[in-house]
């Protein structure tokens, strides 16, 4: 490892440069397509550029499963493997596109990934693109993704961007005029957490503020969020950058300002140094009118400046220049990505049937809309892989040598009525039934894709703006869900979506249920493998799964009670943090290991046994429970977890270090702080309540603790 070059040693390169530079050219560098100073050898650069599962929209790259899909790996050490590679892959493209002069947007090394904001309503249509509903999980999983993306060499591999900073999460048909109202111990408790390891563990170089007001403030202009918090408070060294066009939503839709050098002036004055969009066009007429200084136009290009200069754009000795173009898409990353697949899929219910046993099976029929679809496959903010494999071509491939007969069809659209557009409604309904009643068992593909859950104008679900308006599958899902398990085959679901669904009537008539969500460009391969037993599925929930929108506030409504499995009064359809493998586990022998005081943190161990009959992955998690404050979360809290494998028959002990923050609660102030002296710590392979026990049958262990 290189001795990383410091943000004070760039920032003294950065500041001697831009000092060369008229106030012209250093307005001109604020934009995300900024242009070249020729006579200062400076190249144009674009900052715009993702990475949210692999590097996106700049052609052919190794597609990764969505991000909500990543989080349910609950493997921190696989992700930051997962971001290294992309981190790899992006430079390799960058060095090509460099010496062909490309300096366009997509083409950079600044990845504006991950999306750390907590996913805390199931309607909201982005939510795929984050780690989940829980903070201490979201943290984690964003540090580790910062770690894999940024390495650990002198210079930054690439410059992550922690987003959309702070309270983010819809509805996306407003997020331009909607004013999120949180509480203090909202703020600090729920929103906040995440964006605060990003900062303070990882040392992310970009911060990105949100389209939203948050209390009254533009999330890209606020000297709360900006100022007081992210370069005061968690002592932010990094930039920060707009949101697309967020900062034209002062004047235009937030009403905070009047004019477009007023907003520029609002959000340059607290701290925003990017912009992406086109307001910083109005940088000098700001300054023309005395709404801003030349120092505030200094300040901001100095701070892009060192991220450059960080990123070694400037130097002839940065180890990532010669990385070979071979290694994007290559078969080794696509083996990653193929993995990472596996890990992600989510047995939600299984009543024997899986595993399927080839040798007793003669016809399957595969029946609907995301069957054959490599939209299911993608979510959103993606590359473009070279091959696909969906899920019907994943069993196809699997069973090619086999003398079984595999039957195809769509069903029905994906939500539309019909097909064809001259057909009569239900125009794929007869064939599906057919299928069905010719086929020994039957896997059916249901589900969304990014064109009905997906970002504000992006999406065909245009109702919506890209959110749900309810939990339910599309009504001719539904209805062919329906009719098809009246049929009486044997049925499996593959649901594949980014969020939460309410399957009431799946989880009670159906064999077996796969949670998907959108597993990457090899998907298919991963099901596939999944179905016929060649290894076990681990992956646990990231969300909770309602059993309807009964109980959850208003969507607007920023409060987290009755949200997410910490405050929620309401018994779950699937609980957070669950998920079924085809072995069977065994806890014993939970203990502290150390004496705990209000300054320690508490390293526990439990000893896990495999006592079914396959060899499988399970994560072990741990939850704790102030027993006393006032101020305690009502339920539980996440507060560690291990992905382990497990041979049958097979025992380890898993020894965990949860941290002194886990005891501490957040006031109605947002003062964060130990206020009791009595603990409980669970552990198990879900969350210490009812629903979880009774639909996995294994108990957590639990054990008291008194400072």
């Amino acid at each position: 490892m290189s001795k990383r070059i410091t943000t004070q040693e760039a920032e003294k390169r950065a500041r001697e440069l831009v000092e060369q530079m008229t106030i012209e050219e250093r307005a001109s560098q604020l934009r995300y397509n900024a242009p070249a100073i020729e006579r200062l050898n400076i190249p144009a650069y674009n900052w715009w550029n993702e990475a949210l599962h692999g590097v996106a929209r700049a052609g052919t790259a190794t597609m990764f499963p969505q991000a909500i899909g990543l989080a349910a790996m609950f493997d921190d050490e696989f992700l930051q493997k997962i971001a290294d590679i992309i981190a790899t892959e992006g430079r390799a493209k960058y060095n090509e596109a460099v010496k062909h002069g490309d300096h366009d947007i997509y083409k950079g090394l600044t990845f504006w990934s991950p999306n750390v904001n907590i996913f805390r309503d199931p309607r909201w249509g982005r939510g795929h693109e984050t780690y989940g509903e829980d903070p201490y999980l979201s943290g984690r999983l964003g540090v580790a993704f910062i770690n894999g993306l940024q390495g650990d060499g002198k210079y930054l591999k690439s410059a992550a961007c922690a987003k959309h900073f702070a309270v983010h999460s819809g509805p996306e048909a407003v997020r331009h005029e909607f004013n999120a109202e949180a509480t203090a111990k909202d703020m600090w408790e729920t929103y906040l957490p995440a964006f605060e390891e990003c900062v303070v563990e990882a040392k992310v170089e970009s911060v990105m503020g949100a389209y939203n007001r948050t209390n009254g403030e533009p999330c890209c202009g606020s000297y709360t969020l900006l100022r007081d918090i992210l370069r005061e408070k968690w002592q932010f060294e990094g930039h920060v950058v707009s949101d697309c066009w967020a900062i034209r939503d002062f004047h235009t839709r937030h009403f905070v300002t009047s004019t477009a050098p007023e907003s520029v002036a609002l959000a340059l004055k607290a701290g925003c140094d990017l912009n992406c969009g086109n307001m910083y066009l109005h940088v000098l007429q700001a300054l023309q009118e005395n709404l801003i200084t030349e120092e505030d136009i200094t300040r901001a290009a100095i701070r892009l400046f060192t991220t450059r200069i960080k990123l070694g754009m400037f130097d002839d000795d940065c180890e990532y220049d010669n990385i070979p173009y071979s290694v994007v898409d290559s078969k080794e990353h696509n083996e990653v990505a193929l993995e990472a697949a596996r890990k992600s899929l989510v047995l939600l219910k299984n009543d024997g049937i899986l595993p399927l046993d080839k040798s007793k099976i003669k016809s399957i029929g595969v029946i609907g809309p995301n069957a054959n679809s490599r939209l299911a496959l993608k979510g959103n903010y993606y590359g473009t892989p070279s091959r696909y494999i969906t899920f019907l071509e994943g069993i196809q491939d699997y069973l090619e040598d086999e003398d079984i007969r595999i039957y195809y069809s769509e069903g029905c659209h994906l939500h539309k009525d019909k097909v064809e557009p001259l057909a009569l409604k239900h125009d794929r309904l007869s064939e599906a039934l057919t299928v069905a009643e010719h086929s020994d068992v039957v896997i059916l593909c249901l589900g969304l894709d990014e064109t009905l859950e997906g970002e504000e104008g992006d999406t065909g679900n245009h109702a919506a703006s890209g959110d749900k308006l309810d939990l339910n599958l599309p009504e001719v899902q539904q209805m062919l869900l329906e009719k098809v398990v009246a049929v009486g085959k044997p049925t499996i679901l593959l649901l594949a979506t980014g969020s939460a669904m309410s399957i009431n009537f799946a989880d009670e008539h159906c064999n077996a249920i796969i949670q998907t969500w959108y597993p990457g460009a090899r998907g298919g391969k991963a099901v596939a493998e999944c179905l016929f037993g060649e290894f076990s599925p681990a992956g646990k929930l990231p969300v909770t799964f309602y059993k309807s929108l009964e109980g959850l506030p208003e969507f607007t409504d920023y409060s987290m009670k009755g949200r997410t499995y910490r405050y929620m009064e309401t018994e779950p359809l699937y609980p957070f943090g669950y998920g079924l493998t085809y072995s069977k586990v065994a806890l014993k022998n939970l203990k502290v290991l150390n004496e705990v005081t209000k300054d320690s943190d508490i390293k526990v161990s439990v000893e896990v046994e495999n006592i079914g009959d396959y060899d499988t992955d399970e994560v072990v998690q741990f939850y704790i429970k102030d027993n006393k404050s006032k101020f305690a979360v009502p339920n539980h809290s996440l507060c560690g977890f291990k992905r382990i494998h497990l041979k049958k028959g097979e025992s380890k002990t898993v020894e965990f270090t949860i941290r002194n923050k886990a005891m501490t609660i957040v006031d109605d102030e947002g003062n964060r702080y130990i206020d009791s002296d009595s603990f409980t710590i669970f552990a198990g392979v879900s969350q210490p309540d009812k629903r979880s026990l009774e639909l996995t049958g294994i108990e957590t262990l639990s054990v008291d603790i008194n400072l």
